[in-house]
């Protein structure tokens, strides 16, 4: 293993928590750094980190779990079930219609808007779903519409997981973080997941600040992202554990969660037209060393989520500091590498 403590000082990483599974057991937990530049208050188990776009990661379980009790369905046009807003037809949706998969592996036929999908300047500024989608608000300019046939390309979005939260929403009549706490978070024991839209009523005792590639604090400490399904989770790679061991648990049909082998293997599949696009993650390798991951990477934060659900290990790691460079070429990158 690399030296951690040397390594954050030379990318200037102010805190770093990681927890290492081997055959599905947790077998490293490590603890770094400090919650805020310049404070005392270490980095611990139970320190909270903003996991960033990691939530497409959960909200393909949380999927997964309600196409299973047959409220939603992988391959149906998604207008169907939608009520608060619809996605307008037009000439790419005329042979085939906008579908949850499509969505999950990011091949809808929705570019996301340049600059768009911001953090918010405060909770005074948390649009609604409806706002966002409809082009009304700031952190998306313009209304989000179809702009190539579904499944011929590949465009990472945002706005596609904000289709599938209201989607989720409009089926279920709840909202999208009540639904996660009852059917992933409360099941698994992972308390210190929330998500941006609690922030302001949560104790913040336990939540990492923030920082840039120089080691400052980010303003306001915390970035706030009221695109829940697309980037709104702040959690623990404890936590984050949980879930990955529920994961392999389910392939052998023993997950607490009660998600089906069929079902959560479907995560894993190549989809569509990028044999690496997987359904809320991406793909490496394949058969027994298939790897799968998501990664998270936002104002102040990056993290990283590396699985190999076959061979029962996997490595979760957080730091609360944007250092610029994909994780890959970073601090991240050199723990991956010093492990596989």
């Amino acid at each position: 293993m690399i030296n951690i403590s040397e390594r954050m000082e030379h990318y200037r990483i102010t805190g770093l928590s990681l927890v290492a599974i081997e055959k599905s057991k947790i077998s490293k937990s490590d603890y770094f750094g400090v919650l805020e530049a310049g404070s005392d208050q270490k980095i611990n188990e139970h320190t909270i980190f903003n996991a960033c776009s990691i939530s497409k990661f959960l909200t393909s379980i949380l999927v997964s779990k309600l196409v299973e009790q047959g409220y939603l369905n992988l391959d149906e046009d998604i207008n169907k079930k939608l009520v608060s807003w619809k996605v307008p037809d037009n000439q790419f949706t005329k042979h085939k219609k906008v579908t949850l998969r499509n969505l999950l592996c990011h091949q809808s036929g929705i570019v996301d808007p340049e600059s768009s999908f911001t953090a918010v300047e405060s909770f005074n500024d948390m649009p609604s779903m409806l706002e966002i989608l409809d082009g009304k608000t700031p952190y998306c300019k313009t209304p989000i519409e179809i702009t190539y046939e579904p499944e011929s390309e590949f465009h990472y979005s945002d706005a596609g997981f904000c289709v599938i939260q209201l989607l989720i929403e409009d089926t279920m009549g709840k909202p999208f973080s009540v639904l996660m706490d009852e059917l992933i978070f409360q099941p698994l024991s992972m308390t210190n997941s929330t998500f941006s839209s609690t922030l302001s009523t949560s104790n913040t005792d336990n939540f990492a600040c923030g920082h840039d590639k120089n080691g400052e604090l980010i303003s306001g400490k915390y970035a706030i992202y009221p695109y829940l399904a697309a980037c709104g989770i702040w959690t623990t790679p404890n936590d984050l554990a949980k879930l990955l061991l529920d994961v392999t648990s389910a392939i052998k049909g023993q997950s607490k969660l009660g998600l089906m082998a069929t079902g959560i293997k479907e995560l894993f599949q190549p989809q569509g037209c990028k044999e690496w696009a997987g359904l809320g993650v991406f793909l490496d390798g394949a058969e027994e060393k298939l790897e799968f991951s998501s990664l998270g990477w936002g104002v102040g934060f990056q993290c990283m989520l590396v699985a190999y659900p076959y061979l029962e290990k996997g490595i979760i790691m957080m730091t609360n500091t944007d250092t610029g460079v994909h994780q890959m070429k970073g601090i991240m990158g050199e723990i991956y590498h010093s492990l596989s």
